[in-house]
């Protein structure tokens, strides 16, 4: 008797769908690549032909430069292959960042849901997940420990504005990835009121750029490299993590260093990265998040890919759902 799944195939740089020949975010060129969004260590350049969201192929256009894409759109479903052997791929919203989507896979009677990156949180930037019943589900694991609870994101936000109204003479530099957490910070800052100018680094442009074409409202941005240092001061400033002890800082007006990420629950990181106003604010899901998702949905089996793998994996078997972690290598959290 066949094993739940056995048309999907886990390999160290991918998920290989075995009736259609694809690849689920495949760490090396593929001849045909199924996206769940556009972070790096799930969408890279130099596929034959893609298929993703319309804005993760925006972002791979502005990261990679043209793809071969494939527009699929929330709720739609396509058929590859022919046959028994076709497969229907629907792609639905993970809450991860912009364009971000759980592939659903339904073939002979079978579904699948590779769900990527995700979270349960509202955010003003991108599309809430959505739970879809299924056999299997292929969950991340990168806040798997019950340590990680995030905390309530208004009262981080709250911080970040309070640390500003309290050092009207300085600024407060953020360091938080080009790609979904920039620009969830400043539309964040947005809807608690925040309406004066943000400062950004020159690298989160393009990607700021693209985000308000899609609709996400992030108020009036200015460049760092056109201002005075005395015209930031008072103000947010946005920048990736590494510019925030590099010589890039050295032209803000005695800056208060934040940033934004869920490994800011982690003491020593935050120490170790000389980070004064932590703000923990994660685009994955938390023990919480992770375990009611999987009690909503109800597989008859987990699958786990990156991060904490084991105390998810035993979470399950103590609530008898069949549960393994997959050896998948190159996904890493974007945050660190």
């Amino acid at each position: 008797m066949a094993k739940l799944g056995d048309w999907l195939e886990p390999h160290p740089h991918g998920i290989l769908v075995k009736p259609i020949d694809a690849w689920i975010d495949p760490s090396v060129p593929s001849a045909k690549a199924l996206v769940t969004h556009g972070h790096a260590d799930h969408a890279r350049g130099g596929h034959a032909a893609v298929w993703a969201t319309p804005e993760t192929l925006a972002i791979m256009d502005a990261r990679y430069g043209p793809q071969a894409g494939n527009p699929v759109a929330y709720g739609e479903t396509i058929r590859m292959g022919d046959g028994d052997d076709a497969v229907d791929i629907g792609f639905v919203p993970a809450g991860h960042v912009l364009g971000s989507a759980q592939i659903v896979l339904d073939y002979r009677g079978e579904r699948i849901v590779v769900s990527g990156d995700y979270k349960r949180r509202s955010d003003p930037t991108c599309t809430p997940f959505e739970p879809v019943k299924c056999d299997v589900f292929i969950t991340e694991a990168t806040f798997g420990l019950p340590v990680f609870r995030h905390p309530d994101t208004g009262d981080e936000i709250d911080k970040l504005i309070a640390a500003l109204h309290a050092n009207p003479d300085r600024c407060v530099v953020v360091g938080a990835y080009a790609l979904g957490k920039a620009q969830r910070v400043i539309a964040e800052l947005r809807e608690r009121g925040h309406s004066a100018p943000i400062y950004i680094h020159g690298a989160l442009q393009k990607l700021c750029d693209l985000y308000a074409e899609h609709g996400v409202r992030l108020g009036e941005l200015l460049p760092v490299a056109d201002a005075k240092k005395a015209d930031m001061a008072g103000h947010v400033v946005m920048c990736p993590p590494g510019a925030l002890n590099d010589r890039w800082s050295r032209r803000l007006p005695d800056p208060i260093t934040a940033m934004a990420s869920g490994w800011m629950r982690v003491r020593g990181r935050a120490r170790q990265k000389n980070v004064e106003l932590p703000l923990i604010l994660s685009d994955h899901a938390d023990w919480d998040e992770l375990t009611a998702t999987l009690t909503e949905i109800a597989p008859k089996e987990v699958w786990v890919t990156h991060g904490r793998e084991d105390a998810l994996v035993h979470w399950c078997m103590t609530r008898q759902i069949k549960a393994r972690a997959l050896a998948l290598v190159g996904f890493e959290d974007e945050d660190d």
